[in-house]
């Protein structure tokens, strides 16, 4: 922990959250990550050595409590919420843009892609999702979606598809993080929807967005005028 010094509540904050990835573990504990290979893969620029040693700081400022194998946010961390999207806020009017090709890997979005899948719209029915990426380096991916859990396959889980998903990975990141929409997207082009038609509408209704997308969607609304 770096020690800055001064008297002041904001360098004691500095203090607790100002190291690399520290709010990056906030951000995935606050969106419902709960265990730890959770959290590593949907940070895997960051070791696993590195992240234990962060969640270990956490805990220690009483941030986070780890039981049965779970870290649990704490009413500290809860309270960090509004500082987490506040930096959404204004990330996504100051500093959002094209996305880099460094920042496309295709395994972060298909485990955000995973988490954000409600199965409600499937009425109790098993679904399987298909997405294609043919510019990716890992271009397939199979969400198996079941009444209380869904499921990220790499290989073909041998079920039938229900709807086969086809973009760029840049495309379908600024799908997810709102700077596209998908409808208008599958109008141009962008992205192919194939399966029938009930099951397109169940996965358009069951793919819930990252939650920076109000956020993204009102800075293009605010530069637009």
């Amino acid at each position: 922990m770096s020690r800055y010094g001064q008297y002041c509540p904001i360098t004691r904050s500095l203090e607790v959250l100002g190291d690399r990835w520290t709010l990056l573990v906030i951000r995935d504990l606050l969106v419902g990550a709960t265990r730890f290979n959770e959290l590593a893969r949907g940070l895997p620029g960051m070791s696993r050595g590195l992240l234990s040693k962060r969640l270990d700081q956490l805990q220690r400022h009483g941030l986070v409590v780890h039981t049965d194998g779970a870290y649990t946010p704490t009413p500290a961390c809860e309270d960090l919420r509004p500082v987490v999207f506040g930096l959404a806020e204004w990330g996504a009017r100051w500093a959002f843009g094209e996305p880099r090709p460094d920042e496309l890997d295709p395994m972060v979005l298909m485990w955000w892609i995973r988490a954000g899948i409600d199965p409600a719209p499937f009425d109790g029915r098993r679904a399987v999702l298909h997405v294609e990426m043919p510019d990716a380096r890992r271009r397939r991916f199979w969400f198996v979606v079941e009444p209380q859990d869904v499921s990220l396959c790499l290989t073909d889980p041998g079920h039938d598809v229900d709807v086969t998903l086809r973009s760029s990975l840049g495309v379908l990141y600024q799908i997810w993080e709102g700077r596209i929409d998908l409808s208008s997207a599958a109008r141009s082009g962008l992205v192919d929807l194939d399966g029938s038609r009930d099951a397109v509408g169940r996965v358009r209704r069951a793919l819930q967005l990252s939650p920076v997308v109000p956020y993204v969607k009102a800075a293009a609304r605010a530069a637009a005028r």
